[in-house]
């Protein structure tokens, strides 16, 4: 992953001196295991522990030669370990290494995520307060709908969000597994006791009936998670650059000083980081289907999946934590623009309240049918001749046969359609 959308922890979890020290840590981990069921001696286990050392630069020297990166680590701790090398990855098959490891570094970068996400939650519960009273246009295919409050569509990226923490939850189980059964998973050459002590001391549950691997369904499922959180950033990103539209401009993303929107044009302050949000969002998408594509395989395994895990899980999870932070400061340093939010209420000269006007002949008596034409008819007439759609109902003759002037006005009471936004605001948590 390029230095740009890479932070520190996350870059730290995915860097080849981690994945190398987390493989010894499995491979320990089976030391002591045949430790305690007096296979392999006590002393011989502390002296590899105590002289083992990852050796990176000496590790791609031997994969050179060997083509094979399992085979130079192991070649690389043989030689920091002398004879006890004899015991080192004794009864393993890679994947028994790969697969258990891989799940431990991903279960470090899924505890970030969940941080990540937490903190984000946070700060939207936090902004749909402060906003809980802030009335806005609803827009419904983009086109004026009825006033809700800013806090309101706020709230629902927050509710999303806290959906997401739970999935990733649970897509945190799904990969919280191990696997030391051997080369096609029939423990032909290690005990299964070895595995139940490695995944204990791992935290880790064990993987029951794998192959040569861990079935792929897991991660495809667990990949498919992170789509779904990469989407609900890229809606949120998307909601505030629609609003920062010129004809809209109800709410900014952050504009630092001496911040430049284009090379050409000096006045333009575009949303360039929710954009940036959006394009990144597609690449989580595009690998969440290439993890799919690595569920079937042939037979007990082959290694089409290998090449392709390598790219995916550590960019995935680079690129949605770059992308929740960045969104996390979008909203934090975000402006809203309240006297833009009040002109666009009223830029449609009242049409915006016209399913109030619509039920409230209906309680006078009229037929649905009978209203909706009346209604619908004086808002063709307002809009082609700008005037505001309460004037022309207090002249419209079949609509002062029902209802009064004042009736007509109260139809147009921006709180009466939020006045159950506090009881929705009870549901927050």
């Amino acid at each position: 992953m390029i230095p740009r959308y890479t932070r520190k922890e996350m870059r730290q979890i995915w860097s080849d001196e981690t994945k190398f020290s987390t493989y010894l840590e499995v491979e320990i981990a089976v030391l002591e295991a045949y430790a305690e069921l007096k296979i392999v001696p006590e002393d011989t286990v502390e002296s590899i522990r105590r002289n083992a050392k990852v050796n990176v630069a000496r590790i791609e020297e031997i994969e050179k030669i060997t083509n094979h990166d399992v085979i130079a680590f192991v070649e690389q701790i043989g030689e920091t370990i002398g004879n006890a090398s004899r015991y080192f990855h004794y009864g393993l098959t890679s994947s028994d290494l790969i697969d258990t490891a891989t799940n431990l570094l991903l279960i470090r970068a899924t505890n970030l995520l969940i941080d990540d996400l937490v903190r984000f939650s946070e700060t939207l519960k936090k902004k749909a307060i402060e906003y809980r009273d802030t009335p806005q246009i609803g827009r419904t295919h983009g086109v004026h709908a009825e006033p809700i409050t800013f806090g309101f569509k706020i709230a629902g990226w927050y509710c999303e969000v806290k959906r997401d923490i739970e999935r990733l939850k649970t897509a945190l189980s799904e990969i919280s597994v191990g696997k030391i059964s051997g080369a096609v998973g029939t423990y032909s050459n290690i005990s299964p006791e070895v595995e139940k002590i490695v995944c204990k001391k791992l935290g880790l549950k064990p993987e029951v009936f794998s192959t040569q691997i861990i079935p792929r369904d897991r991660y495809a499922c667990y990949m498919s998670t992170l789509g779904v959180i990469a989407s609900s950033l890229e809606r949120i990103a998307l909601q505030i650059r629609l609003l920062q539209q010129t004809e809209i401009n109800e709410v900014a993303e952050p504009f630092g000083k001496g911040q430049k929107g284009s090379s050409a044009m000096p006045h333009k302050r575009n949303p360039i980081l929710c954009e940036r949000i959006c394009g990144l969002a597609r690449i989580i998408r595009k690998n969440v289907a290439v993890s799919m594509e690595n569920v079937a395989m042939w037979h007990e395994r082959d290694i089409s999946h290998s090449s392709a895990e390598r790219i995916i899980f550590p960019e995935s999870t680079i690129l949605l934590d770059y992308m929740i932070n960045l969104i996390t400061g979008i909203v934090e340093g975000m402006e809203v623009f309240q006297d833009r939010l009040n002109e666009n209420i009223n830029l449609t000269l009242g049409l915006v309240f016209s399913q109030k006007v619509l039920l409230t002949l209906c309680d006078k008596g009229l037929s649905r049918k009978d209203a909706y034409e009346i209604v619908q008819r004086n808002a063709a007439r307002s809009r082609k001749e700008k005037i505001h759609l309460m004037k022309l109902l207090t002249y419209d003759n079949e609509v002062k046969k029902y209802l009064s002037e004042d009736e007509i006005k109260s139809c147009f009471d921006t709180d009466w359609y939020l006045r159950n936004i506090h009881t929705l605001f009870q549901q927050l948590t």
